[in-house]
């Protein structure tokens, strides 16, 4: 039976997964790296990181054969981080540069920042979460705390219930989520230095 920290990282074949795992070792995860649907089907945790555009994302998944892996784990009510594009992923779909289907697990849409609002797109950079100290993932974080982005699309839960963090850039949006087995967060926690180890480590330490 696998231990809370054993953790099974998803290899979509982008994004910068080399930090990723270094973050999560560093944050107390024995990390196994995999793009197989059998080895995350069983794995007892799991974390989906994600770089660039929605739809080559998807589409890396579906022909590896992870997208319907990564709905039977789910279904099974296993632990899974989704991380920037890998949280976007979970919703039902995405319009950047044309409309694609997600992995359909949160209800909700991803869309682009407004223009208009004197604001560089894609926001890159540090900025603020506004959270509960009672979520789980931000146990032992400080308020306000300072975390990494670097997107230009943002997260639309049709259920605002499911939004656990927010971040204000233009507007007021959803910047980390969770609904029952599943977690997301948009900023780049391996990039966020004290404050994302921190929600890396309570990750790790979660049991469900």
């Amino acid at each position: 039976m696998a231990a809370p920290e054993d953790i099974l990282l998803i290899d979509v074949g982008i994004g910068n997964i080399r930090s990723v795992r270094k973050a999560l070792e560093k944050s107390g995860g024995r990390v196994q790296v995999s793009n197989q649907p059998e080895n995350l089907l069983d794995a007892g945790k799991a974390v989906l990181p994600g770089v660039g555009a929605f739809g080559d994302f998807m589409h890396r998944l579906a022909a590896t054969n992870l997208q319907e892996a990564i709905q039977e784990y789910v279904a099974a009510g296993k632990p899974l981080l989704g991380i920037c594009v890998g949280m976007q992923a979970l919703f039902d779909l995405s319009s950047e540069y044309g409309e694609h289907p997600g992995l359909g697990i949160i209800p909700g849409k991803v869309v682009r920042f407004p223009a208009g609002n004197y604001l560089k797109i894609p926001q890159t950079g540090w900025n603020q979460i506004e959270f509960s100290p009672e979520i789980p993932l931000f146990r032992h974080l400080s308020p306000g705390a300072y975390v990494y982005f670097n997107h230009a699309y943002y997260c639309l839960p049709e259920n605002l219930d499911s939004t656990i963090a927010f971040t204000t850039y233009g507007i007021r949006y959803a910047s980390a989520i969770s609904v029952n087995n599943v977690w997301g967060v948009q900023f780049h926690p391996e990039k966020s230095q004290e404050a994302g180890l921190m929600v890396l480590q309570n990750f790790v330490r979660m049991v469900m």
